[in-house]
This record gives structure tokens, C-alpha cells and sequence, in this order.
């Protein structure tokens, strides 16, 4: 295996599937002739030419629409947003075209797109900019949604996304691109729709997905030198679903903590403890606990930015929470 960088693996995932289908291509703001913003398409427009990496417009709802239509029309286009943010602008091709045509034409219209880019805060990019996007994803049927916190995970799920029938948003974390770890070589995919467990634990199960993953292993191993040992289950995909993995982890330590980097409110955490709730609730020694950002737009003032995102003591101290080995706060 080669170790890579996050960039390096998703790059790795586009050019193996653009080798393996020629339907496949890019489009995006300065993927081409800049190799992308972020530089995951560093080299593509040499390798592939301009007919399949192609710059748009800066206009999210123009491009996104011109991707929508072609994969309607048979091509598997790799719709790339400098950053899920500006995917607002865009959310009515999202919504009302990719995810419902399907449906709505009585399963005669595939649209196999994939929407990919950063998601999620960085370092004082203020309220517009440093947004976590999946609930505006998840809630419409129709959308899947990956959200890789590895190199690897990277590599395999877009890989995944990419031969998908149906549209796929992959959300990257922003802060992980110079991340680096072993990415098997050839050809790789992971399958949407199954979780990982990143560590194995017996006290408590830290769920969580995309960059929170590694900061949830972080807590796990401030914990460990506590004696506390968790669990820390990697959703990797939010729809599909794993739910048989967050019962299975719930069973096994019978108290959680939900961590994600969005809102609380109506956030991808409200859905999982309704799951267990639903589900598992007999195998429950504590209430589910959240952990999200403040409900608040994020602040650009570095202190207090730090004081919005979801950091490592937060996590250790939900932890502790439902292990009752500190007070309610």
C-alpha cells in the first residue's frame, strides 16, 4: 500500500474510475486549467483533456444544472463545488432534479452524479464559509451521502459514488487534506452504506463521521490513559445508513455520545438517537449524548471560534457525562 495524502487518494479514486468509464468527467471552478482549488485535480487536464475536466463558470447553480442534465443523458459527471457552502446556491438542481427525477419519472431516469468538495470549518473562514452541509443533504430522499474521515475511506468512496446509479454528495473535511495514511493500491471501493470501527472499547461508543473521526480518537485515547476505553464508530456514509453497526456498538457498551461537526438542531445526531431510541433502548444504562457545534453562525475571532467547534475536552467530558463520572452540565 501507498501511503497518500486525503487529495492525493481522492485524485487517485477520479483517475482510476475516468481510466475505467469514459462517461465519467469533471466539472468545477478552476478544476482544470488550476487543478482545482484545494488541488485534488492536480494533473487531470493533462491526463484527460478539457473535454472531461472542465472549468465552469462561477455559477453553482448554473453548473450543477448542466451536470444534472447530462447525467440524465447517459454521462456520470463528478460535480465538484469549491465548497459545499456555495452548494446552497445550487440546492434546487440538488433537491428538485437530481434526487427526485427517479421518482418522478416512474424509474425510467437514472441521474449518477456525484457532488463533491469540502465541507465543514477551517480556520477563521467566518459564518459563510465554515458551514457543515450534510443535514441540508440527508433530509431529501433521494441523495446519498458519504463522508470519508481517512485517505482511504477516501479513495474507496468516491470510488463508490462515482460507479453509483443514483446522486451522491461526498463531503470532504476541509482540514484533511494534507492528512496522510495507507491507501491500497489498484483498484479499491468500499461499499456505501457500511461503517467502520476506528477503535474497539468496552465503556463507551463515541459515533461520529467525516473530519470528527479524528477527533474522536483523540478523546478515546486522552480516555484510555483514564482507564475509560470507547469505541469509536466511523458512520463513513449517513445515507445509507448503517444502523445494524450503531446497534451493534450500542449493545456492546450500552452508553453514547454522539459527535458531529454541524448545528445541533435537527443535526445528523438527532436522527442517530432516534434510531436507539427506537431500537435499543433496553440496552441504554445512560441517555444518548450530543456533541455539535454552538447554535450559533461560526465566529471568525480565533478564540471564539474555538469555543463554537466541537473539540477534543467536550467530547471526554460527554463521555464522563454518561458514565456518570462527573455532574449533568
Amino acid at each position: 500500500m501507498a501511503e497518500l495524502t486525503y487529495r492525493e487518494a481522492l485524485n487517485a479514486a477520479m483517475v482510476q474510475e475516468m481510466e475505467r468509464d469514459d462517461s465519467v468527467f469533471i466539472m468545477g471552478e478552476e478544476v482544470a486549467e488550476y487543478d482545482g482549488a484545494y488541488k485534488v485535480s492536480r494533473g487531470m487536464l493533462d491526463r484527460f483533456g478539457d473535454r472531461r475536466v472542465v472549468d465552469s463558470p462561477i455559477s453553482e447553480l448554473g453548473f450543477a444544472g448542466l451536470c444534472v442534465g447530462t447525467a440524465m443523458a447517459g454521462l456520470r459527471p463528478i460535480c465538484e463545488f469549491m465548497t459545499f457552502n456555495f452548494s446552497i446556491l445550487a440546492l434546487d438542481q440538488v433537491i428538485n432534479s437530481a434526487a427526485k427525477m427517479l421518482y418522478m419519472t416512474n424509474g425510467q431516469v437514472n441521474v449518477p452524479i456525484v457532488f463533491r468538495g469540502p465541507t465543514g470549518a477551517a480556520l477563521q473562514l467566518s459564518a459563510q464559509h465554515s458551514q457543515a452541509c450534510e443535514t441540508y443533504y440527508v433530509h431529501a430522499p433521494g441523495v446519498k451521502l458519504a463522508t470519508p474521515a481517512t485517505p482511504a475511506d477516501a479513495k474507496g468512496l468516491l470510488a463508490a459514488a462515482i460507479r453509483d446509479d443514483d446522486p451522491v454528495a461526498v463531503m470532504e473535511g476541509e482540514l484533511l487534506y494534507n492528512v496522510k495514511g495507507e491507501v491500497p493500491d489498484g483498484e479499491y471501493v468500499i461499499p456505501l452504506g457500511v461503517a467502520e470501527l476506528k477503535r474497539s472499547g468496552d465503556d463507551v461508543s463515541i459515533v461520529t463521521h467525516g473530519k470528527m473521526v479524528h477527533v474522536a480518537l483523540q478523546a478515546a485515547g486522552k480516555l484510555a490513559r483514564e482507564g475509560i476505553e470507547a469505541d469509536v464508530l466511523d458512520l463513513r456514509t449517513i445515507r445509507p445508513l448503517d444502523a445494524d453497526a450503531v446497534l451493534e456498538t450500542v449493545a456492546r457498551t450500552n452508553r453514547v455520545v454522539y459527535l458531529e461537526e454541524g448545528w445541533p438542531f435537527a443535526g445528523v445526531g438527532a436522527q442517530i438517537a432516534a434510531l436507539i431510541q427506537d431500537e435499543a433502548f433496553d440496552d441504554l444504562d445512560a441517555p444518548v449524548v450530543r456533541v455539535a457545534q454552538a447554535d450559533v453562525p461560526m465566529p471568525y475571532a480565533k478564540n471564539l471560534e474555538q469555543l463554537a467547534k466541537p473539540g477534543v475536552d467536550r467530547v471526554v467530558e460527554a463521555c464522563k457525562r454518561v458514565l456518570y463520572l462527573v455532574a449533568e452540565a
